[in-house]
């Protein structure tokens, strides 16, 4: 049957290696995939092996954003893992370059390449190219926020089209630092993908030339038999978290690192990123908190820069192993840093002296939230409840102008048992900024955010209202406080009334209950875990 595929007799004796490709072309972020893989491949036969290129899905946030299909995001994440997982096992591949593009693509393949063991690396598609609207540069953030605006009659039709067609030029992941771009920085800082390889733009001619290396990369992991093991540890995951805190990254990585060093086996918790937090600057000024763009970081001097900066205060483990060979501090000699740039800051003249992801806890989230912090907000707030139980009923609520100043949101059942697949809620938090109201409501969920969310803003708060979470006993007016120094999301009920609110409650009926969707909700454990999904202990899996 490999004869027919094309193998010669010769090929029999070779290390057989799978180029696991998230190509599609019904988002931007993967649509270019096809092609680099076919020069993985060449690395690869350069390296001595036999590639085997086989696909999987991809599910596009900013294309589902807002809508039912965005349950199917988080949810393809685990398929994305599962998929290339049996790849790998049933045809008992000797190494694996996975492929990513879009957001969850990124988490899943390496998810499977823990889950997998075997010689691998991952390699991102790069950003796509930020697009102009009277003369400066835009990303879908702009797009989204623009919504809001044209619905507070800040901007007009006519605007709003022309930045439509103008805020995505071509292939890439959004531009920002949003989750794709957040994720692939982790992952060059963890040492699973070259480094250099997540701020090159998708389209600049050296990415070719990337995956060819990428592909001889794992040839040579696999003729030394050095498994993912080797380079999936705690203090490489830590490393990891710093580039994330230290760029104002994604909500979405606290989720997909938890995810991560559970199929890799290594202690993590919610709690260390609060820790981390702490002690690691914001030194990157990229977008949505920000001014910059991935592509203006990789003009600075790229993820290697961040990483220096981190490197020069003492923050980083610079002795682990990366899958190019050689140590991460190694790898960080040939960094060079643009002249005049202005991206990336001095290490000790940051943007904001702690890091850009901070862990809340509190009689409404017992098990922890996440909130991002990129340094203007407001370190507490006080406001009352306005309760939506689906996050359609929130925008609609936003657009209508229902929404008051010192409001909070509290959006619920959108977990990921709830939801299910805990959606995004970037639809709504766009809208309060493009509304004016950035600066004056706050928002609480069980659901995610986008990487593009700013604003007083906390997200995965557990446990979720599908599971019995105090969220689900809000009602209407209750006062809600968001204390940041303290970490601390309260609702102002005595505690006797909410225990009497939560024993009244009652679960209500599944929103999904067969299908994928239904299996997902059925399985999967709390967000504070990382939602997977699997055979975890009995208090992390959903009954």
């Amino acid at each position: 049957m490999l004869r027919a595929v094309g193998f010669e007799d010769e090929d029999f004796e070779k290390p057989l290696v799978a180029v696991a490709n998230t190509w599609t072309d019904a988002t931007p972020c993967n649509a270019h995939l096809r092609e680099l893989a076919e020069r993985v491949k060449e690395g690869v036969r350069e390296g001595g092996g036999v590639p085997l290129e086989f696909n999987t899905v991809a599910v596009s946030d900013g294309i589902t954003m807002g809508t039912e299909g965005m349950r199917a995001s988080l949810v393809s994440r685990e398929v994305v893992a599962d998929s290339i997982e049996l790849v790998g096992l049933g045809y008992m591949l000797d190494g694996v370059v996975a492929l990513s593009g879009c957001d969850k693509t990124i988490p899943g393949t390496v998810m499977a390449l823990a889950r997998l063991g075997r010689p691998g690396l991952m390699l991102y598609g790069g950003s796509i190219l930020p697009g102009s609207h009277d003369g400066r540069p835009v990303s879908i953030q702009d797009v989204f926020e623009a919504v809001g605006a044209r619905a507070a009659g800040r901007i007009t039709d006519e605007e709003l089209t022309r930045l439509e067609r103008n805020a995505c030029p071509g292939a890439g992941a959004c531009g920002g630092q949003f989750t794709a771009n957040t994720m692939a920085m982790v992952f060059e800082a963890i040492g699973i993908s070259p480094l250099g390889s997540a701020s090159l733009p998708a389209l600049e001619p050296e990415r070719d030339e990337l995956a060819r290396r990428s592909g001889r990369l794992l040839m040579e992991l696999v003729r030394q038999e050095r498994g993912t093991g080797e380079f999936l540890t705690r203090p490489a995951i830590e490393n990891g978290i710093r580039a994330a805190l230290a760029t104002g990254g994604s909500t979405n990585a606290v989720l997909h690192i938890l995810a991560v060093a559970r199929e890799a086996g290594v202690p993590l918790s919610i709690d260390d990123f609060d820790r981390l937090s702490r002690e690691t600057p914001v030194v990157a000024d990229l977008k949505p908190g920000g001014r910059y763009l991935a592509y203006d970081l990789h003009r600075a001097g790229g993820t290697g820069l961040v990483l220096r900066r981190l490197s020069e205060l003492g923050l980083l483990h610079g002795d682990v192993p990366t899958v190019t060979g050689r140590t991460l501090a190694e790898e960080l000699n040939d960094v060079r840093e643009t002249e005049g740039q202005e991206v990336v800051r001095p290490a000790r003249d940051p943007i904001k002296p702690i890091g850009g992801l901070v862990i809340l806890r509190g009689n409404l989230a017992p098990d922890g939230c996440v909130l991002k912090v990129a340094g203007h907000e407001r370190m507490h707030h006080r406001g009352p409840a306005r309760v939506f139980d689906v996050e359609e009923d929130a925008f609609r609520a936003v657009q209508e102008g229902r929404v008051r100043p010192g409001d909070v949101l509290v959006i619920r059942y959108e977990g990921p048992r709830g939801g299910p697949g805990m959606r995004e809620m970037l639809g709504v938090t766009a809208a309060v900024v493009g509304a004016g109201l950035g600066d004056d409501v706050a928002l609480v969920t069980d659901g995610r955010f986008s990487g593009a969310t700013h604003g007083l803003m906390t997200g995965h708060v557990a446990p979720e209202a599908a599971a019995g979470g105090p969220i689900a006993a809000v009602e209407e007016g209750d006062m809600v406080v968001f204390d940041l120094d303290g970490r601390r999301l309260d609702v102002e009920v005595p505690v006797e009334e909410l225990e009497r609110r939560l024993r009244a409650w009652t679960p209500p009926p599944p929103r999904v209950a067969g299908g994928v969707l239904g299996k997902y909700a059925h399985l999967v454990s709390s967000a504070s875990v990382g939602a997977v999904t699997g055979v975890l202990d009995g208090r992390e899996v959903a009954p």
